[in-house]
């Protein structure tokens, strides 16, 4: 299919997507973009947030991102995440107990608000991806 590039998302875990793709939605810490193909070069920083993939056969992926970067060059697209976590593989349960460790933290300490902050979103963007997962609500 000649409107598509490669994309490949990566962890310290390992690979969790490489294939054709139409398109790539990703959260910049300067607000969400899209890249498709033909995309100009480009480096970014990325916050926690919502990936929307949609494949060469538009199936549409989604993944929880906490932080990394991505790369975009001459249609080959790499994303470099802290953690991606496919919705389908969102445990609510322990993401509900990352968010209320995370709670719990902020209010007895005073050291390491930052690190217990992001700990929270991150826990926070995985629920909410997830809800929006099952109220069907994913665009």
């Amino acid at each position: 299919m000649a409107d598509t590039f490669q994309a490949q998302i990566l962890t310290p875990d390992g690979k969790r997507f490489e294939g054709s793709v139409q398109a790539v939605q990703v959260p910049g810490v300067g607000g969400s973009f899209e890249m498709r193909v033909d995309h100009a070069p480009i480096i970014s920083t990325l916050a926690i947030g919502r990936a929307r993939v949609i494949t060469d056969t538009t199936e549409l992926l989604y993944f929880a991102i906490s932080g990394g970067f991505v790369e975009m060059n001459d249609n080959n697209m790499t994303l470099l995440a802290e953690a991606a976590e496919r919705v389908e593989e969102i445990d609510v349960e322990r993401a509900e107990r990352a968010k209320a460790r995370a709670l719990e933290e902020l209010m007895k300490r005073q050291k390491d608000k930052e690190v217990m902050l992001r700990a929270l979103k991150r826990a926070e963007n995985r629920l909410s991806l997830k809800e929006q997962q099952l109220e069907g609500k994913l665009d």
